[in-house]
């Protein structure tokens, strides 16, 4: 019988990576079909509700709360098993076993046992990380702020002060950084070196990253800004702070500028800053085309890869060599065209969409930017401009390329890096479409992902195939796994596990969104039927 049953822990505080790593253990025990670990605020419990789990009248704002839904006996094992993690203490990285004595009360307490001390890593629910992000800065502490949802005024205020006193403040919504070689957040593990990487993308800083580490050459620092850094309210506060730090740093040579397209005002005061450097900076505005004139100074890239590959010729002086596609090359090399062209004559009359499904925001940005090179206006959760809204989320409508990272999914759920079960059923319902010619995801490696990201993907795949081929139908499954062979869970295993299911795995995330741009046009053409949706059609 499916029940949903619930745990209070009163007074007991996590912070959100530590509970996103317990949804995910409580996801993985059969029979249940959902978890989640929060802490009680009002915003928490609302995002339960509207995830389908029921409200919790039992808790208030200072608890930790814990939800599952599944077989009566699979809800009893999962509290079970969140009582045993929740009480695990640290573990000491040295080895030395369970970390004893350290100041766990106040960021004051912290900094006078280790003096030495310079960043506070702040993960506490968004209403409440600014006073704690203050509380760092004033005892002269730089910040990486984790946690989202912080009011954009709160942001500003907390910024403006870094500011003043010099100090840098990372995020807030900052999921990912390398400094000084340490991976935080979700990161890859590349090799240190002579390029830093300044990035308001997540995503996106992990693709140039692991791109720069494959190709030979490492990272000296990677500061995140967070996704609002270059609006129009907070102008670019941490970017700027972040470039004239790197551009000052004896062990930066060349810098990398990431982002999402900023607030024209911002853009200008950026690039200005950035050209007045005497270190050479790379510039990667996703899906904005050329905001950034190349010059001596200024490179401006199209892709995410193109990015790590400019850098890297800056830093060396030769081309980069890196799989067979260059990373931004339009059109496609002819011999890839062929294969494509090949694949394209075996699909059925129904099949004619792309329907991409992404756990990385700036992946499903760039897919959607890149596709429409070749006609293709994807609905979206989160479109490019040009882009229809997906009025459904749930529901794929035509060419369809989502970011399952989103709020919107992640409500009450870990994220698809972490657990990527929604993200597994969305691929399997999108199979089962018979209007599906084409499946486009992602996989990310590294800190903070799945320990095993194909375990499930893996029969996932299996099954859309079996289900196509059963109704005399040919889906293609395309690819980019993001991360390096360093990485936990190793690229090179999952890369081969992937290959080996028949699925197409590229380079890059670019590369993967051109194949499939290029796939769907051919079989457009193929049928005659030109139907490449654009925005707004019905």
């Amino acid at each position: 019988m499916i029940t949903q049953q619930h745990r209070v822990y009163p007074n007991l505080y996590k912070d959100s990576v530590s509970l996103m790593a317990v949804s995910s253990a409580l996801m993985a025990v059969p029979e249940i079909q959902a978890a989640s670990v929060v802490m009680a605020t009002d915003t928490n419990r609302e995002n339960l509700q509207n995830a389908g789990l029921a409200d919790v009248t039992d808790a208030n704002v200072n608890d930790l709360l814990v939800v599952v839904r599944g077989e009566d006996a699979a809800c009893e094992e999962a509290l079970t098993l969140a009582d045993r993690l929740l009480a695990e203490q640290p573990v000491d990285d040295s080895g030395a076993g369970t970390a004893q004595g350290r100041p766990s009360t106040s960021l004051r307490l912290a900094v006078a046992a280790d003096p030495s001390a310079n960043l506070a890593l702040i993960s506490v629910p968004g209403p409440y990380a600014a006073a704690e992000a203050l509380k760092a800065l004033k005892l002269g502490l730089n910040a990486m702020i984790f946690s989202d949802n912080m009011p954009i005024e709160s942001e500003v205020e907390v910024k403006q002060y870094a500011t003043e006193h010099e100090l840098l403040v990372m995020g807030p919504d900052c999921g990912t950084a390398l400094i000084n070689g340490i991976p935080l957040g979700f990161a890859n593990v590349v090799r240190r070196g002579r390029i830093g990487v300044v990035g308001a993308s997540g995503t996106g800083m992990q693709e140039i990253t692991s791109r720069i580490h494959q190709l030979g050459a490492g990272v000296s620092q990677a500061i995140g800004t967070g996704g609002h850094d270059l609006s129009s309210q907070v102008g670019g506060l941490s970017t700027l702070h972040a470039l004239r730090s790197l551009g000052a740093d004896d062990d930066t040579d060349v810098i990398v500028l990431v982002s999402k397209p900023p607030a024209p005002e911002v853009a200008s005061v950026v690039l200005e800053v950035a050209r007045n450097l005497s270190t050479p900076v790379v510039v990667m505005f996703v899906g904005a085309g050329d905001r950034a004139q190349t010059d001596e100074q200024l490179h401006t890239a199209s892709t995410l890869a193109e990015a790590a590959d400019l850098a890297v010729v800056l830093l060396n002086g030769t081309p980069p060599e890196l799989g067979a596609i260059p990373a931004a090359q339009l059109p496609l090399p002819m011999a890839v065209q062929d294969r494509l062209r090949e694949v394209a004559s075996r699909v059925s009359n129904s099949q004619r969409y792309l329907r991409g499904i992404y756990s990385g925001g700036t992946f499903c940005y760039e897919a959607q930017a890149l596709s429409q090179a070749y006609g293709i206006h994807a609905h979206s959760n989160t479109p490019v401009t040009g882009n229809p809204v997906l009025e459904d989320i749930w529901t794929s409508r035509e060419h369809t390329i989502i970011d399952m990272g989103d709020d919107d999914f992640t409500r009450g759920r870990a994220h698809p890096m972490i657990d990527p079960t929604l993200r597994d059923e969305r691929l399997l319902a999108e199979a089962e479409d018979p209007s599906t010619a084409v499946l486009l995801f992602d996989v990310v490696l590294g800190y903070g992902a799945a320990d095993d990201p194909t375990s499930h993907l893996l029969e996932v795949l299996e099954r859309a195939r079996s289900l196509a081929s059963a109704a005399g139908r040919s889906l293609t499954l395309l690819a980019h796994v993001c991360g390096t062979d360093e990485d936990p869970q190793s690229r090179k295993t999952v890369v081969a596990a992937l290959e080996a299911a028949g699925v197409f795995v590229s380079d890059s995330n670019a590369q993967a969104a051109q194949m499939a741009g290029f796939l769907v046009s051919q079989i457009a053409a193929s049928t005659n039927s030109g139907e490449l949706t654009k925005p707004g059609k019905k």
